[in-house]
């Protein structure tokens, strides 16, 4: 299965918010499924998201390294008392994620209208193509 796009929402008159990460940030739903169970267990390691999402470890850690990438959770050190360190996952707040999604939509709707507005039927194109 190819990643889901914005373009996949168009033809969904009411899709999940999961479906809606997924789409617009251009994650698996896996992945998006990670982020939401991070914002219920915040500071979570790999491990426990594992056995939280019933994953494997390595599948997880994917997901999160994509995540961070998005900008969608942050990673923490913590030392651990024995020696050694454990890495803690949180997902960004839900209201930053929702000012991210609405920001990301405006702009590809902006990106639609400049692509109906520069179209010319007598030159079959774009009017952006003939400059």
């Amino acid at each position: 299965m190819s990643d889901p796009e914005i373009e996949d929402l168009v033809g969904d008159v009411s899709p999940s918010f999961q479906h809606v990460l997924s789409c617009v940030f251009g994650v698996r739903d896996h992945e998006s499924r990670t982020y939401l169970v991070l914002l219920d267990h915040p500071g979570s390691t790999v491990a426990e998201l594992a056995a939280t999402l019933d994953r494997d470890r390595s599948n997880v850690n994917r997901s999160l390294s994509t995540l961070r990438e998005k900008g969608l959770v942050e990673r923490r050190r913590r030392l651990l008392d024995s020696g050694g360190y454990v890495y803690q996952y949180t997902a960004i707040p839900i209201a930053e994620a929702k000012t991210r999604l609405h920001d990301a939509l405006d702009e590809w709707v902006e990106g639609v209208h400049a692509a109906i507005d520069g179209f010319d039927p007598d030159t079959g194109g774009d009017k952006t193509d003939q400059q």
